[in-house]
């Protein structure tokens, strides 16, 4: 399941060539401070991807929400009996 929430969620990224810097920015609207930026596109998506790893660690870890990406949603769902 995480790797499927990985895969969608690098699915909505968006990239760009920053002008005059010859570098690729890439980030995933609406995941905060999730960004990627380096020389070869390739590079930024693996950027990318780390950092989105790092954010899903970090907010499971604090037990912040996170967005549900095309149906997955790996939120801790407490159950009371």
């Amino acid at each position: 399941m995480l790797t499927e929430y990985i895969q969608k969620a690098m699915g909505l990224a968006h990239y760009e060539i920053i002008e005059g810097e010859g570098t690729y920015w890439g980030e995933i609207s609406g995941l905060q401070g999730v960004w990627g930026k380096a020389e070869t596109l390739e590079r930024c998506r693996d950027e990318l991807r780390e950092a989105l790893e790092e954010w899903i660690v970090f907010r499971l870890k604090n037990n912040l929400e996170l967005p549900v990406i095309e149906g997955i949603n790996l939120n801790v769902v407490e159950h009371v009996t």
